[in-house]
């Protein structure tokens, strides 16, 4: 932890090495993770992941982002807002570029379950794309005969 870390990022460190350090790496913490993964889940390496104080307090309430390892609720109020600050201000330390997906401009909108374009043409999930009018004339391949 550097010199000038706030009061609340020096108890969030404190908590985080107590707390957390257990599962997750963070070299500013002086925290490992778990050595013997047989024996306890592995979090994540925060050394290696960006995370913002909004990210960091969602897992701690929710239990992490699956909701299956970490336990939920691990410290709350004023030391669960210490930690959050402590991992955002320290986390992605020997991160370059955080590995997110990027967020290229589009004119597509995923709906889940297909992508409606901004020409309000429907892409169904593995086709091509099916015009409004070809689906207001039935669509049904007849020619009339």
């Amino acid at each position: 932890m550097s010199a000038d870390a706030s009061a609340q990022e020096a108890e969030g460190a404190e908590i985080f090495a107590t707390h957390c350090a257990g599962c997750h790496t963070l070299s500013a913490a002086g925290t490992q993770g778990s050595g013997n993964r047989a024996q306890r889940a592995q979090g994540p390496n925060f050394d290696q992941r960006v995370e913002t104080e909004d990210e960091v307090l969602f897992a701690i309430r929710n239990g992490g982002f699956s909701g299956a390892i970490m336990p939920q609720n691990i410290v709350t109020g004023e030391q669960a807002e210490a930690v959050a600050a402590f991992v955002a201000s320290y986390a992605g330390g020997d991160v370059e570029e955080q590995p997110r997906p990027s967020q290229e401009p589009s004119d597509e909108v995923e709906t889940g379950e297909d992508t409606v374009t901004g020409d309000d043409d429907v892409v169904q999930p593995g086709g091509e794309p099916e015009s409004d009018a070809g689906a207001q004339s039935g669509g049904s391949g007849s020619d009339g005969n």
